[in-house]
């Protein structure tokens, strides 16, 4: 399964691609931010999306809004990965069509975790 990362730290994304390895998933595509995010998954056959919040053009949120408002997208599983933290943001996240939810910083073993809920629940 191909997952698409969408973070404007190159950093990040390749930490999250080190920690997707970790949990068996080896085929990613990245992106930094949401616009590009959508031009990739018009373009490859995406499985799965690990997205941040905070990302200048279009940000983790209206990303994922985009995504829920296309019929072909909107049961695509979507992971968020952001320092966001606060209780009343998760609740933005998840009414915007977030599946999950990872606060940074975050070790592998939570990713993996992450990702089986999600993919269990889909």
């Amino acid at each position: 399964m191909r997952v698409l990362i969408v973070d404007d730290s190159a950093t990040m994304r390749r930490i999250v691609r080190n920690n997707l390895k970790f949990a068996g998933y080896d085929d990613a595509v990245e992106a930094g931010n949401g616009v590009e995010g959508l031009a990739c998954l018009s373009a490859n056959p995406i499985g799965m999306v690990v997205t941040d919040w905070n990302m200048p053009e279009m940000n983790g949120i209206e990303f994922v809004k985009a995504i829920r408002s296309n019929d072909q997208y909107k049961n695509l599983p979507v992971l968020m990965i952001t320092t966001v933290a606060e209780r009343e943001n998760i609740m933005i996240a998840l009414a915007a069509g977030v599946s999950n939810y990872i606060v940074k910083p975050f070790d592998a073993e939570t990713l993996k975790n992450k990702l089986e809920q999600i993919l269990t629940a889909a």
